[in-house]
């Protein structure tokens, strides 16, 4: 990419041909605000996008490119690396296909190929459909597994963000039952230990606060020993360590209090203790972040949504959303990427 424009590159994949994502990635790039604030590749099937362009009503044309460092994105044109991978006539709205699953998976390979190559400085996607997924006979069915596999990574770490509160997981999707389980101190130190070295990688500093397992964190064990059988010895290891952590705070207050500003991040101990606190402040807005690749990945917090798929009626302000996020953060994690190369 030209080398005069200091916007981020941002590649953005256009998700399952048959879900919302091609829709909400024209809409959200006819927004001026994503123009002004990333140069954005999609990748993507020239076919479907035209449709979603058309269905959006979105003011742009389509432009092809070999390369994202062709990208020009603010000529009011839609910058398209086009696979050429999904027949419209193959792909029906709103159901489940092994053609879109394997086109889906191949706009997440080649977009990173990208930003491993440094021709974009960050990833944001739309989302795919597990189903199709597995349909297509692909091993991993999530973009982070996807992810994972394709960067030789360690099992990368995801952060929630929504209006400036911020949260990881210490354990995502497994039943509550074992989620419970998996809160041991070996395990809860080794997740602060990491988040504590994803903060910096955004630019960001301060106090990870670690919200309690049960109601006001087991009242000294009248509500179960977790918190002071693992919590807080995980703690108290992870300040010997020099980690800025506190807690464990009870989960009814300890968002609230990072909302306010009191901490730049929560730990949250299972799924729907992080991902309700974020969906309810501001469901639209809440952006996935995936750390520990060699590149920053952004991406909406909401499914193919097959329900609704081709009619005209998704939001695209979290694609919007991911996208500038993605913007905001991809500076400073490329250079910290690169120091530590």
């Amino acid at each position: 990419m030209p080398t005069a424009d200091s916007r981020p590159g941002i590649a953005i994949t256009m998700g399952d041909p048959a879900g919302i994502g091609p829709e909400i990635v024209a809409r959200a790039l006819a927004d001026p605000g994503v123009a002004a604030g990333a140069r954005c590749v999609v990748f993507g099937d020239a076919r479907i996008m035209k449709r979603a362009l058309a269905l959006s009503g979105a003011p742009l044309g389509l432009r092809l490119i070999r390369s994202p460092r062709e990208a020009e994105s603010g000529t009011g044109e839609l910058q398209l690396f086009d696979l050429a991978n999904a027949d419209p006539a193959a792909c029906p709205a709103g159901e489940v296909s092994a053609i879109c699953g394997r086109a889906s998976w191949e706009y997440v390979q080649a977009a990173s190929r990208a930003a491993l190559a440094g021709e974009v400085d960050a990833v944001a996607t739309a989302p795919l459909n597990k189903e199709s997924i597995a349909a297509a006979g692909i091993a991993h069915l999530g973009h982070t597994e996807m992810l994972a596999a394709l960067c030789g990574s360690q099992p990368p770490l995801t952060m929630f963000e929504t209006l400036g509160l911020r949260v990881f997981f210490l354990t995502r999707h497994v039943a509550l039952r074992e989620a419970c389980e998996l809160v041991s101190r070996v395990r809860l130190v080794d997740c602060l230990r990491r988040c504590s070295e994803a903060l910096p990688r955004l630019g960001l500093q301060g106090t990870i606060a670690v919200a309690g397992l049960n109601p006001h964190c087991g009242e000294h064990g009248l509500f179960g020993d977790e918190e002071g059988r693992e919590i807080e010895p995980a703690i108290a290891e992870a300040r010997a360590l020099d980690l800025q952590v506190e807690g464990p705070v009870a989960a009814d207050s300890v968002f609230h209090l990072a909302r306010m500003g009191r901490y730049a991040a929560v730990l949250s101990l299972y799924h729907d203790q992080g991902h309700i606190a974020c969906k309810t402040l501001d469901f639209q807005r809440t952006v996935s972040l995936t750390l520990g690749l060699p590149f920053l990945r952004t991406s909406v917090d909401h499914g193919t949504a097959f329900d609704i798929a081709w009619k005209g009626k998704a939001s695209a302000v979290s694609m919007s959303e991911a996208i500038y996020t993605a913007a905001r953060y991809a500076k400073s994690y490329r250079e910290d990427s690169r120091a530590n190369s």
